[in-house]
């Protein structure tokens, strides 16, 4: 059980966060994808492995771009990653946020909303002006919980294989006004 009924400290991930990434990122994709994916791709995704890549991933990394970290009581309850943007076709001011994940214990106590809010932030601080992000178009409870954050769908959609099935993401977009973000500090 994930202790995140307390305080919740958020900071950039350090080196030593890979393996509390790891699990954060295993355990969501399993409780948040369990009807969008094929189970025996999600039970085979392994912890180790999401190490292994976190702890490369957070040694190249500046530290102030690395991922900001919810953590409770020591333990690293939910992340979030975000930089600029990875669509081709976008300005240089556009940012994107590629990753928030919260353990599903910890789901709907505001972790999630938190992080939104520091990576929103840490955009605006970084010099963009919107931000973009693609969501898994079947992902009800995400989708919601961006639109409740102001997040709006653009339009825009990619397909791909993953896991032995073919998937639909939506891309949401964001006008990250400074002043907007400050007032929800």
């Amino acid at each position: 059980m994930a202790a995140c009924d307390g305080i919740v400290h958020l900071r950039h991930a350090n080196e030593g966060d890979a393996p509390g990434i790891a699990r954060v990122h295993v355990e969501t994709w399993r409780a948040a994808y369990r009807d969008l994916l094929p189970a025996s791709f999600l039970n085979a995704l392994s912890v180790g492995a999401r190490t292994e890549f976190w702890t490369a991933e957070l040694h190249l990394m500046a530290a102030q771009r690395r991922p900001w970290v919810a953590e409770s009581e020591g333990e690293v309850v939910g992340f979030a990653a975000a930089g600029p943007t990875r669509d081709e076709v976008a300005v240089e001011t556009t940012g994107e946020i590629y990753a928030l994940y919260v353990l599903p214990d910890c789901w709907d106590r505001g972790v999630g909303r938190s992080l939104l809010i520091h990576v929103e932030r840490d955009l605006v601080e970084h010099g963009y002006s919107e931000a973009v992000q693609w969501v898994l178009a079947d992902n009800q409870r995400a989708r919601a919980f961006y639109q409740a954050a102001g997040w709006r769908a653009d339009g825009a959609t990619k397909r791909y294989p993953i896991g032995g099935s073919e998937v639909t993401e939506v891309r949401y977009r964001l006008a990250l006004e400074a002043s907007r973000v400050a007032e929800r500090r």
